[in-house]
């Protein structure tokens, strides 16, 4: 079978289109990766580049030592990767140190994997660790909405999960852990990749000020659709916003501890606080 014919790289074809559909990624913004499955590694060898050069991640990862990635090209365009997948995505392949890459199909025009590389590697060590495996897909976007309000809600986990919880009753469904905040950082650096992986530890979604959002999931569907629910959640609540200061109405503390229990969920009480105090 041929590479670009394959269901995991259909399916990752498919998010970022989708994504650019949404209006997530202009020019080159965003970055989207999947850690392959040792079948899917085995089913595209014969089809793989020679190995070439080791290249430097930028960070240590030994926990992902040996193992393969779908990554898009820094510098590509989103809606060029539904057109033209080989010019703007690559397989990568780690070392036995996880400290080291290099290139094993893709970026037939030249290039390298995302700037964001040394981030979403080290995103997919702790979740790779804290979920048993269970987590394959990291996902960097654009998100109109939710940048906006890092302009105007203080930048608190507490803050941002409990607005978000309160604007869809599927919102705690969803993101049950809620999300986690990062003031603005310069991105493409470790120290950018550091604070998030801290994050990742205890949540799928984190919100970069001022820049957009990175989550972690299972699978393209799940990945996807954390997103874009978080997101259709801030722009529900930058409406709001807009036509009052003051909600007349909304779900309550005691509405979202019943939704947990009619829904099985542990929803964290240090988000469940006195709004009026």
């Amino acid at each position: 079978m041929k590479i670009l014919d394959t269901r995991f790289v259909r399916g990752f074809v498919k998010m970022a289109d989708d994504g650019f559909q949404q209006g997530w990624h202009e020019r080159n913004g965003g970055n989207l990766s999947y850690r392959l499955t040792p079948v899917e590694v085995e089913s595209i060898r014969p089809r793989l580049n020679a190995p070439g050069d080791w290249e430097p991640i930028g960070a240590h990862v030994p926990g992902l030592a040996g193992e393969f990635f779908l990554v898009t090209g820094s510098g590509k365009y989103f809606r060029n990767i539904v057109s033209d997948p080989e010019a703007c995505l690559a397989i990568i392949e780690l070392d036995e140190t996880g400290e080291n890459y290099r290139i094993r199909w893709g970026l037939v025009e030249g290039g390298r994997p995302t700037s964001e590389l040394p981030a979403h590697l080290m995103n997919h060590e702790v979740k790779k660790r804290v979920t048993g495996g269970m987590h394959r897909v990291i996902y960097h976007a654009h998100t109109t909405n939710i940048i906006a309000l890092t302009f105007v809600l203080p930048l608190s986990d507490e803050v941002f999960t409990r607005e978000l919880w309160e604007m869809a009753t599927e919102c705690p469904v969803v993101f049950p852990d809620g999300v986690g905040v990062i003031g603005w950082m310069v991105p493409g650096g470790e120290e950018i990749a550091i604070a998030t992986s801290k994050l990742m530890e205890k949540y799928d979604v984190v919100i970069w000020a001022h820049h957009g959002m990175f989550c972690s999931g299972e699978n393209f569907d799940h990945t996807f659709g954390l997103m874009h629910t978080v997101e259709k959640s801030a722009e529900i609540l930058c409406k709001v916003m807009a036509m009052t200061p003051n909600k007349l109405q909304t779900i309550t503390a005691d509405n979202l501890r019943d939704l947990a229990k009619g829904f099985h969920l542990e929803l964290p009480e240090r988000f469940l606080y006195d709004k009026f105090k």
